[in-house]
């Protein structure tokens, strides 16, 4: 069995460090206060942004999944959690003898910068503008340059228990629907995510970078008018772009954040002989609505 340890040991990481454990691997958890993380996972108390709280990690480990978040929206925040934490890691790994096999590094489809709807993939130019998709950039690069095998994997937008923001707009009436174009999400439910996680520590021969996203990159109006009737309350009203803020300058970090439109594919993930638990919105979000209606 294996010893992983998964740094930046939040919802997607305990969900995977469960499993992972309930499977016979020995797993470690990281971050600053771990007294809340489930049984199976040992809690290692650090800070990424510390070397000096990095000196104990434990021996031999096999794996080492790279799952740390921003701890808020700003170039400091997003510079600590994807340049400095991740460049602190590997430092504390090299000082302590460490030859792991993989390296994991929990990206994000924000990396890229087309927003008119076109179908992204791996090999699609990553050249987002904001400070957010260039840390992100920096901390996969830093992973692939380590001299370990490692693996980049680009999330789309998470969502799963704890994570039902979009239900709740619309159940208060809140959300409303983009008005002109179709504006494509892309998303993958936070079981998924770790299940995903899981299928590359172990996939012999892994290429360097995936993308995680669900089967289904579908327009943001459609989804809200399908949580809409599944809720039994109005459809969402038509609205200027609703997630760029009024005043946002065009290229600010503000536009970028709130900005989105491509579609992503998830061929190389499926190809690997990943098979999705919710493949679309549909099944995902029907799981969460009949957990909180029950």
């Amino acid at each position: 069995m294996a010893r992983i340890l998964i740094a930046g040991c939040g919802d997607v990481g305990a969900t995977l460090g469960q499993s992972l454990s309930g499977a016979g691997h020995e797993i470690w958890g990281l971050k600053r206060h771990p007294a809340d993380l489930p049984p199976g996972i040992q809690p290692l108390a650090a800070d990424l942004t510390d070397p000096a709280t990095l000196t104990m990690l434990p021996a031999a480990l096999d794996f080492v999944v790279y799952s740390a978040a921003a701890a808020g929206f700003s170039e400091a925040a997003y510079q600590a959690a994807y340049v400095t934490g991740v460049r602190n890691l590997l430092n504390a790994l090299r000082q302590t003898g460490h030859s792991p096999r993989r390296l994991l590094f929990t990206s994000s489809t924000s990396v890229y910068a087309q927003h008119q709807g076109e179908w992204v993939d791996e090999d699609s130019p990553a050249e987002a503008d904001g400070f957010s998709g260039r840390c992100i950039r920096a901390g996969e690069q830093w992973m692939w340059d380590s001299g370990w095998p490692a693996v980049a994997v680009r999330f789309g937008g998470i969502y799963g228990p704890g994570r039902t923001r979009l239900i709740e707009s619309v159940r208060d009436g809140s959300a409303t629907r983009p008005a002109g174009p179709p504006l494509y999400t892309n998303r993958i439910h936070r079981d998924d995510c770790a299940r995903v996680l899981e299928h590359l520590l172990f996939l012999p021969d892994a290429e360097p970078l995936y993308l995680a996203v669900d089967n289904d990159p579908a327009p943001l109006g459609e989804v809200l008018s399908w949580l809409a009737r599944q809720l039994g309350v109005p459809e969402p009203p038509l609205a200027a772009h609703p997630l760029l803020k009024p005043g946002a300058e065009a290229g600010s970090n503000a536009a970028l954040r709130m900005r989105a439109s491509k579609r992503c594919r998830n061929v190389r993930l499926r190809a690997s002989g990943f098979t999705f638990g919710y493949p679309g919105y549909r099944e995902g979000y029907a799981a969460l609505l009949c957990a909180t209606q029950g």
